[in-house]
């Protein structure tokens, strides 16, 4: 039993909790889902912060990818357009020999024959000034596909598959076969 002077808790004969319990438990609840949601909402604008950190950064590295593709274009272009210049420019000089020639009325064969050599030790000149390379090879060097195109096959006192005789010489540019030399080739024994 209970004292007269004592109160009363308020429960019910089931033992379920009393309407002062369950405001307490109420508010505690509220407060609780107050921070919750605070905490919640300070973590979403940290997150759309980042989010618009991290989409701007995108966008800077994009537009930065493109303008790099587009410059290293118009390198590439500016390259080939001076590159070609510049061989041409390599050239001017053969062409100004040429007509120089053609220009001398009374020239003697040997004057032409002189002109002439001249003029082609100028263009040799400019072919290797632009990385332009005579493939030639000598007798006796051993047969390449990758530089030579074998005409024809002759009996030869030479080892089977070297080069006999040159029909036209070939050339390379920067490495690469721009016309492999025409020859023929020693046969078999």
């Amino acid at each position: 039993m209970s004292e007269p002077n004592q109160p009363q808790q308020h429960q019910s004969l089931t033992g379920a909790p009393s309407l002062e319990e369950l405001e307490a438990a109420a508010a505690a609840n509220e407060f609780e889902a107050v921070n919750e949601l605070a905490v919640a909402q300070a973590e979403v604008a940290t997150l759309t912060a980042k989010n618009t950190e991290l989409a701007d950064n995108y966008l800077r590295a994009k537009a930065e990818s493109e303008n790099s593709r587009r410059r290293a274009d118009e390198e590439v272009s500016k390259a080939r357009k001076f590159a070609l210049e510049s061989f041409a420019e390599s050239l001017l000089p053969v062409a100004d020999s040429l007509e120089a020639g053609l220009n001398l009325p009374s020239a003697t064969p040997e004057q032409i024959k002189e002109g002439a050599a001249a003029t082609l030790k100028q263009l040799k000149a400019a072919l290797e000034r632009n990385r332009v390379m005579q493939i030639d090879p000598a007798a006796g060097a051993k047969f390449d596909p990758h530089q030579h195109q074998a005409i024809s096959v002759v009996p030869s006192e030479l080892e089977a598959n070297t080069v006999v005789t040159v029909l036209q010489k070939g050339y390379l540019i920067a490495d690469r076969v721009l016309r492999p030399a025409l020859v023929t080739v020693s046969a078999p024994k």
